[in-house]
């Protein structure tokens, strides 16, 4: 086998806990603020990665949502979403399932088309220029009404064959899921795969709401959940997938440093635990990055990750026949790093 890291960034791999707002690197979120004459408060790059100093979600929340301001046309979600897929392709990803959530610009006048239009039309060239595929899904936030959030479901209905899932995510705390059993149910009915942020600052109570009431098809974070045995044992038969995001969490001070995460507890414990970049631009790196921080902390195995990449695809909200061919890629790769192993001892 080559050296660890040169087998870990080789793996073709998924990424199903991405923001695209929060994949704006900093050069492109300053000439698109420019381009439509939206004011910053930073006025380089440098200054803005500076400001990449969070201590806890909402700090990093009241940056995000201003970053968001520079998005205004659909260019501006082609050209941000073509910029992370080509980024992910150069990271071994080759299944991407990416949120947006529409709420931040229809309030402020921006047409539910310009947004659908840009994202859709820049996965259908990244597929056709880098051969990865990728998926959407529609956040909506916890901070704001139910109501709001249904009011999401009727405007994305015309792409309802381009939609994969429905998630939901925001400030955590004080926001339980059970708020939104009804707005889950509906999206359920409508065919829509589920999955909901819990478990990241609020305890495990809300990944157990999250699975019993709102009955989501993933859990995106969960870090919560080891708090609670029961739920873990319940987690590990109902075989549901954790999207976890470890530089997100240390950068949020979920966890306090990488080698007090508790992701090898979780994959220990038979949790279907993924590794994801969440925002990463803001967090320090992509799923490489995260893999291999992970790696180097944790004292995880080479075989330690590969189980974390397939269980990313198992994971994805793909058709039967794409995870298959996606598994067996990634078998064939691990066979022919083994092989060319052997042929060099």
């Amino acid at each position: 086998m080559t050296d660890p890291e040169t087998f870990i960034r080789g793996l073709p791999k998924t990424d199903l806990h991405m923001h695209l707002e929060g994949s704006i690197e900093p050069e492109l979120m300053l000439e698109l603020a420019e381009r439509n004459g939206i004011p910053l408060r930073w006025d380089t790059a440098d200054a803005l990665r500076a400001a990449y100093d969070f201590h806890d979600l909402q700090s990093f929340l009241d940056l995000y949502f201003e970053g968001c301001k520079v998005l205004v046309t659909e260019r501006d979600f082609r050209d941000v979403t073509s910029a992370y897929l080509a980024r992910a392709h150069l990271d071994g990803v080759v299944h991407a399932e990416v949120f947006i959530g529409p709420q931040s610009f229809t309030e402020r006048g921006i047409p539910i088309e310009a947004l659908m239009r840009g994202v859709l039309g820049a996965m259908d060239e990244a597929r056709a220029q880098h051969g990865i595929t990728s998926a959407l899904l529609i956040s909506v936030h916890r901070h704001r009404t139910e109501a709001e959030a249904m009011a999401v479901l009727d405007q994305i209905l015309p792409w309802r064959d381009r939609v994969v899932g429905v998630g939901m995510g925001g400030a955590e705390v004080g926001n339980p899921p059970s708020r939104f059993a009804r707005f889950f149910g509906a999206a359920r009915e409508l065919g829509f795969r589920t999955c909901v942020h819990a478990g990241e600052e609020g305890p495990a109570a809300y990944v157990r709401e999250a699975v019993e009431i709102l009955q989501v098809d993933r859990i995106d974070h969960g870090n919560a959940s080891m708090a609670d045995s029961a739920l873990v044992r319940d987690l590990v038969e109902r075989r549901i997938p954790l999207t976890v995001c470890p530089l997100s969490n240390v950068r949020l001070r979920v966890v306090s440093n990488m080698a007090e995460h508790p992701l090898k507890s979780m994959l220990e414990a038979g949790l279907h635990v993924t590794v994801n970049s969440d925002d990463p631009p803001y967090f320090g790196g992509y799923v490489t990055e995260n893999l291999l921080a992970c790696y180097d902390a944790l004292d995880l195995s080479i075989a330690d990750v590969v189980r974390i990449v397939r269980n990313g695809i198992e994971a994805s909200f793909i058709t039967t026949e794409g995870r298959d061919s996606l598994l067996y890629r990634l078998d064939r790769y691990v066979e022919a790093s083994r092989s060319i192993e052997a042929a060099s001892v």
